[in-house]
């Protein structure tokens, strides 16, 4: 068995701890072999069945990054007028994406048709192939913090309009848009509790049945 050190495990936490949503990046770019060397964390990463259904593509060309930027454009404005008031001034105010800066920028897709797995564990709960994306996402997000890359997670897209601007197969679902980059600062504090939209637990409340 292999056992980790307290020093490991206080470094961990850490790394969590660190791990924030960045959407400020600069513009410099990301060695090809770090980038490489924290996307094959996938391949560490568990899956329903062992049916690996993540699919990363790589968004480079200025026609892809610039449908990807006016879809998330679109989806915002559209997104602000569900607010209104203070809020509505609020939501204004934040910056929820990199996707003008960030160097790299992947679009990470769930294929819920592969028959890779045989179906096992997914016969009944399907989205366990998205859940097993997020968890190799998260491996990924880690490990490029690790290394002082910063990592955000856009949702504010319309998926559809992606997948047809991204060409992808039907039976692909969209599960993330990551921008990844060297971050302009850091903080262990969420964007979004700094700028007073929400704020964090401070302890997990847990039920009992």
């Amino acid at each position: 068995m292999t056992e980790f050190t307290s020093d490991f495990r206080h470094d961990l936490q850490r790394l969590m701890q660190w791990r924030r949503d960045v959407r400020r990046f600069r513009t410099d770019p990301v060695d090809e072999a770090l980038l490489r060397e924290c996307l094959d964390t996938f391949l560490l990463a568990p899956s329903v069945g062992l049916s690996e259904p993540w699919r990363v593509i790589r968004v480079e060309s200025d026609e892809a990054r610039t449908a990807a930027l006016k879809n998330y454009q679109a989806a915002n404005a559209e997104a602000l007028k569900g607010y209104d008031g203070d809020r509505a001034a609020l939501y204004a105010n934040l910056k929820l994406s990199g996707m003008q800066e960030s160097p790299v920028q992947l679009a990470i897709y769930c294929d819920d048709a592969t028959a890779k797995g045989q179906g096992l564990g997914a016969a009944t709960m399907p989205e366990m192939r998205r859940y097993s994306v997020v968890g190799a996402i998260t491996q990924f997000w880690l490990t490029a913090r690790s290394f002082g890359l910063g990592v955000g997670w856009v949702s504010i897209l319309d998926p559809e309009q992606l997948n047809r601007d991204l060409n992808v197969p039907p039976e692909w679902s969209l599960v993330a848009y990551l921008c990844v980059g060297w971050p302009e600062e850091l903080s262990d504090t969420p964007e979004l509790a700094k700028a007073g939209w929400e704020e964090r637990e401070t302890a997990l409340p847990i039920q009992s049945r």
